[in-house]
């Protein structure tokens, strides 16, 4: 598991775009790239390796995934006929931490990576704590009733930070969410230009 440890507004203004994986935080009021220079920096052409990167480092954030982590995936995602970006993001959607946040039960999808890894999450109902389990159709992800009452879950569940994506169902009164259907590239909840990745490992992995 890839840990962010550092300030996290200052990872999405370095990389221009919110992240609401990583933060609940808007960027909105300092845009520019933190440092003594982000005014001027904010104006320079990126090189074509700087926007693969920083599309690459999105994804990284915003999902919590480890380099290692993300060459798996894209060697997985180049497997059969979808396009393979398409793919990787469904893939990312998919895992179980990344359900729990988008279901509403967590205000970041690091906050709902210390659920699962605590204990808190049932799938299926059997109790599972590693978070980068991938989830299926049909697959349902339930809280704990103790853990319902933690004041972070209850606050997150009454002002989710994200809408709940179409391809989620979810019973707030038990705490549970179905998967109804695989989520597409449309439902990434952040700016992605995800062919740029897919070029960056096209000769690394």
């Amino acid at each position: 598991m890839a840990r962010t440890t550092g300030p996290r507004l200052k990872i999405m203004r370095a990389l221009g775009v919110e992240l609401p994986g990583l933060s609940r935080k808007s960027i909105e009021d300092r845009p520019n790239p933190p440092g003594q220079h982000g005014q001027q920096a904010s104006r320079r052409r990126r090189s074509d390796f700087a926007v693969k990167l920083v599309e690459k480092q999105k994804i990284r954030f915003n999902y919590g995934v480890s380099e290692k982590q993300m060459r798996k995936l894209m060697l997985e995602a180049r497997k059969g006929s979808e396009p393979t970006g398409d793919k990787l993001m469904s893939l990312l959607e998919r895992r179980l931490d990344n359900v729990v946040f988008r279901a509403g039960f967590a205000p970041t999808g690091i906050a709902a990576r210390q659920l699962v890894n605590h204990g808190h999450v049932l799938l299926n109902g059997k109790s599972v704590n590693i978070a980068s389990v991938r989830l299926k159709v049909g697959d349902v992800v339930t809280l704990k009733e103790k853990s319902r009452k933690i004041p972070m879950v209850a606050e997150s569940m009454a002002t989710p930070s994200l809408t709940i994506p179409e391809w989620l169902s979810v019973d707030t009164t038990t705490a549970s969410a179905k998967i109804g259907h695989l989520p597409s590239i449309e439902d990434v909840p952040f700016p992605i230009e995800v062919q740029q990745v897919v070029e960056y490992y096209a000769n690394r992995v």
